[in-house]
């Protein structure tokens, strides 16, 4: 076999010129270090890399949402719910709102009113071609029902409902000059009807505005003139297929049309509400009044609140001062924001509260625990939450300048609050999301949390507990025999928490549901419902509205409409939960892609009716007792004082294991503190 031997050894030939690298692409190679594999030219290489990037990352998320699949495959399909009955509304439904039997509908022509077992129309009032934006209902018993509606110009309408017919009481921020008119923001309807709150705003200020109803009267009222209250006011609705025509007096023929608004107040024979309070914004801190110590700790022995910061000792001059100081280091900022001075407080949020320790009154003031005692204000932007009692003497002239009883200073502006369905407690969750929940009855805080990471709170909503813990009737103002306390808060990103604050020991925060990738799966509204324990509705973006366990964070049923409808407005749906009949009422609008501006103009409104006890969602979850609550001034004082006793007794059983943890914090506190003051005085003593 022949071989071939190369005679001369190889040689590397020296470079030349022509293979130099030059000065603009010396760092080339360190920057692309692929080049020696790619074969083409410059432009291209760079639209390959981005092509291959791309499919890179397309490649990634077909991988995740099969991924995703995969694993809903695996979970156990939520049963899907359909509406039980429909019903359908002439003009646009607004709003909704249940008292007893009786389902109200706020639209765009008026008020109508519904029957619950078979949403069979009772009535309707349409004054003016009123648009209804806003409705508060409350049951006053006897078959009467106290109405809170507010319309698009921002006016405030008082009605009384009896079976089939409306009675106007009054307008409550109406003005016949139309430069002072005030426009309503919120309103409130305490639980019984007996107290009204109305938050107005106008051109320069905002106020809030309790009012006493004289319900006891109206009842009398309605059943000493059974004739007058039955011809001023109604008009039983006609159904038809076209627009509302025209309204007949109850019992009566009429062929003239007239106008309802004339009619009630022609005829209108029941008591006016009273103006009670009259709650105005926290008044800017500026410079102290007093001449002397002495004159402030006079002002102080009055009886005035001093919890608000008003009563100090600080000059104008110092706030000139530290204002100028502030304005120069961080001027640049301050003309980037464009921050107005001008701005006024627009919002307040405000609950009535039943009868508790911290709202004391005189023991010549007999409470009723069913009839609020009081109110909690917070305005946006401020941090004291004022607490107002409602056992006040009527007056001619309401006071002006009203000063909160108690108020309750926090670290940070209060974004919202909530009460919880016993009344007891109170939750306040501020802007720097910390939370904090209340015991009304023993006047201390419950538990102090914070969200993890930084989050703005949106909403807080109280949940119904899991499992009873005594087997004794639970006492109005008392422990209402649940152990622990369970707090559901909505983020702004559309993250959902559950904070669990037990009677005895450490609070806890779970994650429900994080932000989601796609913005039409975020969460827009959740709802607490009080017939099943430790259960929220979920709504969100995408029109999907679902029953969610916070127990275990898994989807129980979705409430889905007809494949004809859609959830109207899901980013602010139109709905509400009845607690007694255990049912959702739902707005629904009829999905026509061809024409997207005949669908926002149409003529009628479908509403959906969701019966729970249809679908049997009671067997997924433990009875609850349903015990009748007792007042607390109907035992003796004996009895009435070892609740008191086992409440604190329950509540100081937390402490003990808290105790070790402050002291060995103060130990080594202490133990920091004298070694820092060693090395002070080793420096001292050194030449």
């Amino acid at each position: 076999m022949p071989v071939y031997i190369r005679k001369h050894p190889l040689e590397i030939p020296p470079p030349s010129e022509k293979d130099w690298l030059k000065d603009d692409e010396e760092n080339f190679f360190l920057q692309d270090p692929d080049q020696m594999l790619d074969v083409l030219p410059q432009p291209f290489r760079m639209i390959n890399k981005l092509v291959m990037l791309v499919f890179e990352n397309a490649m990634e998320i077909i991988e995740r949402r099969e991924t995703l699949q995969e694993a809903q495959k695996v979970k156990v399909q939520a049963t899907k719910c359909f509406p039980t009955a429909e019903f359908q509304v002439t003009g646009r439904a607004n709003c909704l709102a249940i008292s007893g039997k009786y389902i109200f509908v706020g639209l765009s022509v008026g008020l109508a009113v519904f029957q619950v077992p078979d949403c069979k129309q009772i009535c309707a009032w349409d004054a003016a071609r009123t648009e209804v934006c806003a409705i508060r209902a409350s049951d006053l018993g006897n078959e009467h029902h106290a109405l809170l509606a507010v319309d698009e110009m921002g006016l405030v309408w008082l009605f009384c409902f009896h079976k089939d017919s409306f009675l106007l009481i009054k307008n409550l921020n109406e003005e016949e000059d139309i430069s002072k008119r005030s426009t309503c923001v919120e309103v409130v309807l305490s639980q019984g009807g007996d107290y009204a709150g109305v938050l107005l705003q106008g051109k320069t200020e905002a106020w809030l505005e309790i009012y006493r109803l004289p319900k006891d009267s109206w009842l009398k009222e309605r059943e000493n003139s059974p004739g007058a209250a039955a011809g001023l006011a109604f008009r039983e609705r006609r159904s038809s297929q076209a627009s509302m025509k025209s309204l007949e007096l109850y019992g009566e023929r009429s062929a003239e049309m007239e106008s309802p608004v004339s009619a009630n107040k022609a005829d209108a024979k029941l008591s006016s509400p009273v103006l009670l309070l009259k709650v105005k914004p926290p008044k800017p801190i500026t410079g102290s009044i007093f001449k002397s110590p002495l004159d402030a700790l006079m002002k102080v022995d009055d009886g005035s609140v001093f919890g608000l910061g008003h009563n100090h000792l600080i000059k104008d001059s110092q706030w000139e001062q530290q204002e100028a100081i502030f304005c120069s280091t961080y001027q640049e900022y301050l003309e980037a924001e464009g921050e107005s001075k001008d701005e006024i407080t627009r919002h307040a949020t405000f609950h009535f509260l039943p009868p508790s320790r911290i709202l004391q009154v005189g023991p010549e003031i007999k409470l009723q625990p069913a009839v609020p005692a009081g109110i909690s204000v917070h305005w946006d932007g401020s941090h004291n939450l004022c607490l107002y009692s409602l056992n006040r003497p009527l007056k001619e002239k309401v006071d002006a300048d009203l000063k909160p009883d108690v108020v309750w200073p926090c670290a940070a502006p209060v974004a919202c609050s909530a009460v919880s369905s016993c009344c007891r407690y109170l939750a306040l969750a501020c802007e720097d999301a910390t939370i904090t929940i209340w015991d009304q009855h023993l006047g201390y805080p419950l538990t102090v949390t914070a969200l993890p990471e930084e989050h703005v709170i949106r909403s807080v909503h109280f949940l119904q507990s899991a499992a009873a813990a005594s087997d004794q009737t639970p006492y109005l103002g008392t422990d209402p025999a649940y152990p622990i306390v369970q707090l559901l808060v909505l983020c702004t990103d559309g993250s959902l928490y559950l904070v669990r604050a037990p009677r005895a020991g450490k609070s806890s925060i779970m994650l429900l549901a994080d932000r989601p990738e796609d913005p039409k799966l975020a969460i827009s509204t959740v709802a607490p419902v009080l017939a099943f324990p430790s259960t929220a509705l979920v709504f969100s973006w995408d029109g999907t509205v679902s029953l969610m366990d916070t127990a275990t964070s898994h989807i129980i049923c979705y409430f889905k409409t007809p494949p004809s409808h859609a959830v109207a407005s899901p980013w602010q749906p139109v709905f509400t939960v009845d607690t007694a009949d255990q049912c959702l009422i739902l707005r629904g609008d009829k999905q026509q892609q061809a024409d997207v501006l005949a669908q926002s103009r149409a003529s009628h409104s479908s509403i959906f009716f969701f019966d729970f006890n249809s679908y049997l969602l009671k067997e997924s979850f433990p009875k609850e007792m349903d015990l009748p609550l007792k007042s607390l001034q109907d035992l003796p004082w004996f009895e009435r004082c070892n609740i008191f006793l086992h409440d604190w007794q329950q509540s100081l059983l937390g402490f003990g294991d808290q105790m070790p943890e402050c002291w060995s914090r103060l130990q080594a506190h202490a133990a920091a503190m004298d070694k820092e003051r060693e090395e002070k005085v080793r420096g001292q003593q050194k030449p």
